[in-house]
C-alpha cells in the first residue's frame, strides 16, 4: 500500500469479479484517447471490453493486477504468461484517477511478476498517436521494434496459387512451433493451443508442408510465415478480420501494398515495443495486440 495526497492507493491481484468495473474503465479510457485523436475506439461497446477482460481475469495463464483508491477500482493491467515472452496489457486507468503515477505502478507490478517467473522478455503494443504512453514505456526500458498499421476491410476471398489454407489441428502444433522458432527465435505454443482448441487457428501448406499459420487474422491473433506469400494466403482466406483489424508491420512494404491494393484500409497506427529478449524476425509475420 501507499499513501498519496491523503488517499490509500493499493495494487492487488485481479479476479473475475472485477471484470465489469475494469472493463468499463478500459472502454472509457481507450475511447477517450482514440476519439480525441480522431480514431474509432478499440472496443465498440463497454460490454465488449468487459467480455475481453473477463476472459483474461478468468484465464489461468493471465496474471492480472488491479489498482484501488480507498477501496475503489481505478485501473488494471495484465501479463499474458502463455508463452516464452510475456505480453503486457491492456493497461488502463480511470480518467478521474490519472496523474497519480498509477499507470507506472501497474506496470511495475507486471514487471515484478515477469521477473519472478523468469520471462526472458516482455512486449506490448502501443497506440501510435498516444505520445504519453510512448514516453512512459520508453522510460520503463521498452524499445520501439515495429511501426504497425491496423488493417480492416471486407474479406478478400483471395487465394495464392500453390498455397492451401485449412483449419489447424492439434497435430499441426509442433510444426507451427518450429516455424515460429525459425522466424522469431521462440514459439507461442500456449497461445496457439488456445486458438486450435477454440477453432480459430489456420495453417497454410506449400510444397506439402506447413509454411505458415495464424491463431486468427485479427486484433487478438498473430500470424507467422516463411514468406509474404504464406501470410497473404492466410489473410486472403480469412472470413473476417476480427475486432478492429489485424496488425501489419509497415516496413514490410510489399505486404503492406498488397493489402492496400486489395482494398484494405489503415484504421490506426500502432507501435510494437519490447523489453528484454528480442530477435529480428527472419520471415513474414503479423503481431497481435497481446504482442
Amino acid at each position: 500500500m501507499a499513501e498519496e495526497q491523503g488517499l490509500d492507493i493499493r495494487i492487488r491481484k485481479g479476479t473475475p469479479a472485477d471484470a465489469e468495473i475494469c472493463g468499463t474503465i478500459c472502454y472509457e479510457a481507450f475511447k477517450t484517447i482514440s476519439v480525441a485523436h480522431g480514431f474509432l475506439p478499440d472496443f465498440p461497446t463497454p460490454q465488449v471490453a468487459i467480455a475481453v477482460l473477463n476472459r483474461s481475469l478468468a484465464h489461468p495463464k493471465f496474471y492480472s493486477v488491479v489498482a484501488e483508491i480507498d477501496g475503489r477500482i481505478v485501473g488494471s493491467n495484465f501479463l499474458d504468461e502463455r508463452n516464452t515472452i510475456g505480453g503486457v496489457g491492456p493497461i488502463t486507468v480511470d480518467r478521474a484517477a490519472q496523474n497519480r503515477a498509477i499507470g507506472r505502478r501497474l506496470m511495475d507490478a507486471v514487471h515484478e511478476r515477469a521477473a519472478s517467473r523468469n520471462f526472458v522478455g516482455v512486449r506490448l503494443l502501443q497506440a501510435g498517436f498516444h505520445t504519453r504512453s510512448l514516453s512512459l514505456y520508453a522510460k520503463l526500458g521498452y524499445d520501439v521494434r515495429e511501426h504497425l498499421a491496423c488493417m480492416q476491410g471486407n474479406a478478400l476471398n483471395v487465394s495464392i496459387e500453390g498455397y492451401v489454407v485449412r483449419p489447424a489441428a492439434e497435430t499441426d502444433i509442433e510444426a507451427c512451433d518450429r516455424l515460429c522458432w525459425r522466424v522469431h527465435g521462440h514459439d507461442r505454443d500456449g497461445e496457439l493451443r488456445d486458438a486450435v482448441a477454440k477453432g480459430s487457428a489456420t495453417v497454410v501448406e506449400h510444397d506439402k508442408r506447413i509454411t505458415g499459420y495464424a491463431t486468427v487474422v485479427g486484433f487478438f491473433g498473430h500470424a507467422v510465415g516463411e514468406t509474404n506469400e504464406d501470410v497473404k494466403a492466410l489473410i486472403g482466406a480469412a472470413k473476417e478480420f476480427v475486432g478492429p483489424g489485424f496488425l501489419l508491420p509497415t516496413r514490410n512494404g510489399e505486404l503492406f501494398r498488397w493489402c492496400l491494393t486489395n482494398g484494405l484500409r489503415v484504421t490506426q497506427p500502432m507501435t510494437l515495443m519490447s523489453r528484454g529478449l528480442y530477435n529480428e524476425p527472419a520471415g513474414s509475420f503479423l503481431p497481435s495486440i497481446l504482442y
